[in-house]
């Protein structure tokens, strides 16, 4: 059956046909189509403003009702008297709340509410009377109802148990504050707090203890505001625990909640999104000249063969 196939070759004139097969008008439109499309893209991520070194991002939460139930202090008890300070203040809370505690209305210290709904931390005393009363604030910051008011009593005595025999917290008062609680803050972004000294005798010692095992020694000559900074790794809640010593070895103590977000910060994503915009700009140009250059390429190369068959007479001008 084989023997019968026979291939046949076509007819080969040796002339160029009068028309060429690449379309190379059509590639010169959709070459410029896709040139004005890319450098339109490439001016907008040029001119696009980043995030400002002042700006911030906002999110939105519509409020609800402030919390209804209040918190209970159950220790101390109403009448207790103390020789030494700073004391232990714990009770039960409403749950997902901020506890600020206040003595004689002056903020005492703050912490968070636990899932166990319980509180707990340590305080200051002012010497002779002091009314405590805790307060509780939801994430908006909205003020629930005021704790049972408990009643007791700081007598001053130079000589103090261990371990804190060597400090003295008679005579004139010494006296250390700050802001209730530091919310808002973002991880790896630094924080800033200030920090009041009010009576004893300078000069000062302020150790800061920021709740993450590290801690930070003060030296300051007077009792003018300071601020001091950190910047937490990790979002979470923090236990500031703030302790001045005057020159005549007088102590205040003073633990503060610090709430650091655990979303990231807007202007990261921004940098970010940025970085992606530029590598992608980087692989399309390069791209777009190839595919350029290979056209061009072809059109001059077939001109030239163009113009070599003129020039041998096997192809009319």
């Amino acid at each position: 059956m084989l023997k019968h196939l026979k291939l046949s070759h076509h007819a080969n004139t040796g002339k160029v046909r009068p028309h060429e097969h690449t379309s190379y008008l059509p590639l010169a439109l959709v070459l410029l189509v896709v040139g004005f499309i890319l450098t339109t893209f490439t001016t907008f991520a040029w001119e696009r403003p980043g995030p400002a070194s002042e700006s911030v991002g906002l999110s939105g939460v519509m409020p609800g009702s402030p919390p209804t139930a209040a918190a209970v202090i159950k220790t101390p008890t109403t009448g207790q008297r103390f020789t030494q300070t700073p004391i232990t203040v714990a009770g039960t809370c409403p749950k997902d709340t901020l506890v600020e505690l206040f003595k004689n209305d002056i903020f005492a210290g703050s912490g968070v509410c636990t899932s166990e709904q319980t509180f707990s931390f340590q305080i200051d005393l002012l010497i002779g009377q002091n009314q405590l009363i805790a307060r509780v604030y939801d994430a908006l910051n909205q003020q629930g109802p005021d704790s049972n008011i408990v009643t007791v009593f700081y007598d001053a005595s130079n000589a103090q148990g261990s371990p804190l025999t060597s400090l003295n917290f008679g005579g004139p008062q010494l006296i250390i504050n700050t802001d209730a609680v530091f919310r808002g803050a973002f991880p790896n972004k630094e924080m800033s707090i200030p920090v009041d000294i009010i009576g004893g005798r300078a000069p000062y010692a302020v150790n800061i203890q920021w709740g993450d095992s590290t801690n930070k020694v003060i030296s300051r000559p007077d009792n003018a505001t300071f601020r001091e900074s950190h910047t937490y790794t990790k979002g979470g809640t923090y236990q500031l625990a703030i302790q001045a010593t005057d020159a005549d070895g007088r102590v205040a103590f003073l633990t503060v909640a610090s709430i650091v977000n655990g979303q990231p910060d807007p202007a990261v994503a921004a940098i970010a999104d940025n970085k992606a915009t530029t590598n992608l700009l980087l692989a399309l140009w390069p791209l777009y000249a190839a595919t350029f250059a290979v056209v061009v390429s072809f059109w001059m190369g077939e001109w030239r063969e163009k113009r070599l068959l003129i020039k041998h007479g096997v192809l009319a001008a």
